[in-house]
């Protein structure tokens, strides 16, 4: 995995040239490995949306912890990015640990778990946005979740850099 990561640095940083006066290469590996990951959001977005749900309400079984109530109906936009995010969450962090914030001496647990809760953050956003865009005003599905993902974005960022992969003091007092 590591030569993978290696690999993947290398192919950003020669396209990092021509952009070296524009932006730090932290910043433009970033860049390069969230829009990877974003179009790969889209594209599992859009193609689970209209080929696996296919429009159509989601309905899950109720749980078997003794509860005799109706299951749970979920909405194709949200069935759609609740399958979705689990592939995305892990790319994510893959991407971010091994080839953007490679640097951070903090261990692997903890960034995972400081990870996750930003990635927690943003799934609230993305639920919210997705239920205000689509239900409320009217919006297609797909530039909704477009849309939202651009302003989680910018919140991931500045939550990663420092707080989920922020280098560890050297020096404890």
């Amino acid at each position: 995995m590591q030569k993978i990561a290696q690999f993947i640095a290398k192919g950003i940083d020669f396209l990092y040239y021509p952009f070296s006066n524009l932006f730090p290469k932290q910043l433009f590996r970033y860049g390069v490995c969230g829009g990877a990951n974003m179009v790969l959001d889209w594209i599992l977005y859009f193609l689970v949306y209209n080929f696996v749900v296919g429009h159509q309400l989601v309905y899950l079984p109720p749980v078997s912890w003794g509860w005799e109530g109706p299951g749970l109906c979920l909405t194709p936009h949200i069935a759609s990015f609740c399958m979705v995010f689990p592939v995305t969450l892990w790319t994510g962090f893959w991407l971010n640990r091994h080839v953007t914030f490679h640097q951070s001496s903090l261990r692997g647990r903890k960034q995972l778990v400081r990870y996750t809760l930003v990635v927690l953050l943003n799934l609230a956003v993305n639920y919210f946005g997705l239920k205000l865009c689509v239900e409320h005003w009217g919006w297609y599905p797909t530039p909704s979740k477009m849309t939202i993902t651009i302003l989680t974005v910018i919140i991931s960022f500045f939550a990663q850099k420092y707080y989920s992969f922020r280098m560890a003091k050297e020096i404890r007092s």
